[in-house]
């Protein structure tokens, strides 16, 4: 699944190349694909000019003008791609968005059809709970924010990085990352995490953000950006995906463990989990 740094390539790929232009017309294709917001209001953003695009989380938002917006989330296989009209569609599209010049048009490619679209009236983050549950963007919190949602949950450390509710935009790659990069085990109850190693994982979440999104984010099989550009970020990856192969610090061969059902990558030397004393 795309995450905060694959989100944030594409709305960076993405907005130049449709803001100031406007809307000819939606073809919504999958009707499941529309979650939130009527066919009548998709249909009602004809004529409307593109205004910005942003992320939130893990999720783009194309505001609209008229104080309306589109927000996608791509879930594990969504892709944006523009082609000509007159170009054949394959059988994943699942919405195309024509423009007024004729250029080219904007569609919506998904195969497993996870994805899906909110089309809202009013200030996103307050108009669906999608948004408005969220919690802080990693790259903007500070330290003392971050150390308080840590030190007031005692859940393990990887789950709590996961749930979009305390911390928005990272998924599994990149909390394997940071997690081994801090060398903090997975498992860690996270209330129980002293300062050093808080201020650690602070430093290296930031520092894993930012160089994938300098990477333009990790393809490991669908992910592109508007452009369709494959990520680069993948061949910097420590521990995820790497199940079995020497750790780069200490040869030590990585493991794969489930935690919360999900599949944690670390290294047993480097991320020794501690345990409490009788």
């Amino acid at each position: 699944m795309p995450e905060l740094p694959e989100v944030e390539t594409i709305a960076r790929t993405l907005a130049p190349a449709v803001i100031g232009r406007t809307i000819a017309g939606i073809e919504l294709i999958y009707r499941p694909l529309l979650r939130t917001g009527s066919r009548r209001r998709l249909d009602a953003l004809t004529g409307s000019r593109l205004l910005s695009v942003r992320r939130r989380g893990k999720m783009l938002l194309i505001s609209c003008e008229g104080g309306r917006a589109l927000v996608f989330h791509l879930k594990m296989t969504g892709q944006f791609l523009f082609a000509k009209s007159s170009e054949p569609r394959d059988k994943h599209i699942r919405l195309i968005i024509r423009f007024d010049d004729g250029r080219n048009e904007l569609r919506f490619r998904d195969v497993r059809k996870f994805g899906f679209l909110l089309c809202l009236a009013g200030e996103p983050e307050s108009a669906c709970a999608e948004l408005g549950g969220l919690g802080p963007e990693p790259l903007e919190m500070g330290l003392a924010e971050f150390a308080a949602i840590l030190k007031a949950h005692r859940g393990r450390i990887k789950s709590i990085l996961l749930d979009q509710r305390r911390i928005a935009g990272i998924g599994n790659i990149y909390a394997d990352e940071m997690l081994f990069d801090a060398r903090i085990h997975p498992q860690t109850p996270a209330s129980s995490l002293r300062t050093p190693a808080v201020d650690r994982l602070y430093g290296s979440m930031r520092q894993i953000l930012t160089l994938a999104i300098a990477g333009k984010g990790s393809t490991l099989r669908d992910y592109r950006d508007a452009e369709g550009n494959e990520g680069s970020f993948q061949e910097s990856h420590k521990v995820y995906g790497r199940t079995g192969e020497p750790c780069a610090t200490c040869g030590t061969p990585i493991r794969m463990k489930r935690i919360g059902g999900r599949s944690s990558h670390y290294c047993p030397r480097c991320q020794r989990q501690k345990t409490r004393r009788a």
